[in-house]
């Protein structure tokens, strides 16, 4: 009896022992909570929180619980150039486990500060021209992403400028050269704008804008001349004052053709672009892979697959212009 006694507390004290032992490696890897740092050109704004959500959602989708397996460290760059610098080093410095990141000029800081933190892109025009990819199938290096800007979309811009101004003989494309790392070149020189304004027998003008008064300076020099049209190219500077834009354009009466639909629902003429949302709703799939072991720069650079022609009906007769009717057929909404 005192031997059988002896025995089980022998095999108490082993089985007491066995769950002290530290736990598996692997499955501390598997049960810690994974960590992904979000750049948004944006401010934090009602438009950066559509996406947020939206990237959440995917998230969730894929398997991954904020707070369980999983936080998020947002932050908000609102365009300016100095915040997205020093916001890419803060978080790297957090060592996530991969790293979102929004617009060009945001991806340029990030890929300056970490080279082995994995990113995934969202809404970049040339990830290969701007160095974050090595190649569109196969990037090589820690970034791939999603891009956001087709190269045929410049003759559809025009296109739908003609057809609500058919005596236009001049337009102007405003950008700001900061938001892509090769400036005017990627915009002017090696994109079809001046081919397609050419094939129209259109005046093609660049109107690179900095600052606030310099898009105020630039619009109201087109205003001065009749027959006029302005296309407002995709960036986060001028996404930021977007209200600015949609004010002069309807005192100076210039129809304006906008990159994304929250332009036209602020009171913008019209939009036709990528749905950025689809890109947002797309990332996550990507996010989750490489957070399951996935190697960044084997994983093909992703193009736009869903774009929308918006058309604010209020604004178009504020401005006089009678839309054709195969452009109202072919628009994906319309705002009363």
């Amino acid at each position: 009896m005192a031997i059988g006694i002896g025995r089980r507390r022998f095999t108490a004290l082993l089985i007491g022992a066995a769950a002290m032992r530290p736990i598996p490696l692997r499955a501390q890897q598997s049960e810690r909570i994974r960590t992904i740092g979000v750049l948004m050109g944006l401010a934090n704004d009602a438009e950066a929180q559509v996406r947020i959500k939206v990237l959440e959602h995917g998230l969730k989708k894929e398997g991954w619980t904020l707070g369980q397996d999983l936080r998020i460290e947002y932050r908000f760059a609102a365009g300016d150039a100095d915040r997205m610098r020093a916001f890419a080093k803060e978080l790297v410095e957090l060592q996530p486990d991969v790293i979102v990141g929004h617009s060009t000029p945001v991806v340029t800081e990030l890929v300056q500060a970490t080279r082995t933190i994995p990113i995934v892109f969202v809404v970049v025009a040339d990830p290969v021209g701007s160095g974050f990819a090595a190649s569109i199938p196969r990037p090589g290096g820690n970034a791939t992403g999603f891009t956001s800007l087709a190269t045929s979309i410049a003759g559809k811009l025009l296109t739908i400028l003609k057809q609500i101004t058919p005596n236009l003989t001049r337009v102007t494309l405003m950008f700001n050269p900061d938001s892509v790392a090769r400036g005017t070149v990627f915009y002017l020189y090696r994109s079809p704008f001046e081919t397609a304004a050419s094939s129209f027998a259109l005046e093609a003008i660049a109107a690179e804008v900095r600052t606030p008064a310099e898009i105020e300076l630039r619009m109201t020099e087109l205003a001065r001349e009749p027959n006029v049209g302005l296309i407002v190219m995709p960036d986060n500077f001028l996404t930021v004052h977007r209200q600015l834009i949609i004010s002069l354009a309807a005192r100076l009466r210039i129809p304006t053709v906008y990159p994304y639909r929250y332009f036209v629902e602020a009171g913008g003429l019209m939009s036709y672009g990528v749905d950025v949302t689809d890109l947002f709703r797309r990332a996550p799939e990507y996010v989750s892979r490489i957070l399951r072991g996935a190697n960044p720069g084997e994983l093909p650079v992703q193009a736009p697959t869903k774009f929308e022609l918006v058309i604010n009906l209020k604004t178009a007769k504020a401005l006089g212009l009678a839309l054709p009717k195969i452009l109202l057929a072919g628009a994906d909404d319309l705002i009363e």
